[in-house]
């Protein structure tokens, strides 16, 4: 095991959330475990997501200024997987295969990229498999 991780949008929107303290605690820990360990990843699919999220409906839209920051300090070190033709591919596989939604496909793509052992969501089924990949819910 490599004990390498990637983190699904959720958790960077879970964050933020205090109207769900113990979800947004467990993500902060997750985002922080995923820093100073440097065994976490996200692509630029999280980045796109969450600042699609954050920018138009946090409940108190997110500043241009603190996205940049947000970006510099929390994106840039954990970006670790880049969009390319072979994981779009592996992406059109695990959709028709698994039975994915596209960008569930893609993230899941991503982790396997990777190579990361859990990818950690709420979006996906808890325990489900994909090859050596795990799903895990944190919240649960």
């Amino acid at each position: 095991m490599s004990d390498r991780f990637f983190l699904d949008t959720n958790i960077f929107v879970y964050s933020f959330d205090q109207s769900a303290v113990v979800k947004a605690q467990i993500a902060a820990q997750l985002i922080r475990k995923a820093l100073t360990t440097q065994k976490g990843f996200i692509s630029y699919q999280v980045v796109q997501e969450f600042f699609n999220v954050a920018l138009k409906r946090f409940s108190q839209p997110m500043k241009a200024g603190d996205a940049e920051q947000y970006l510099s300090t929390v994106f840039r070190p954990l970006l670790g997987v880049h969009s390319s033709l072979a994981q779009y591919a592996e992406a059109l596989h695990l959709h028709a295969q698994g039975g994915l939604s596209w960008y569930d496909s893609l993230i899941v793509s991503a982790a396997l990229q990777a190579q990361c052992d859990l990818l950690f969501s709420e979006d996906l089924q808890h325990g489900q498999r994909f090859g050596s990949l795990q799903i895990k819910n944190p919240f649960l």
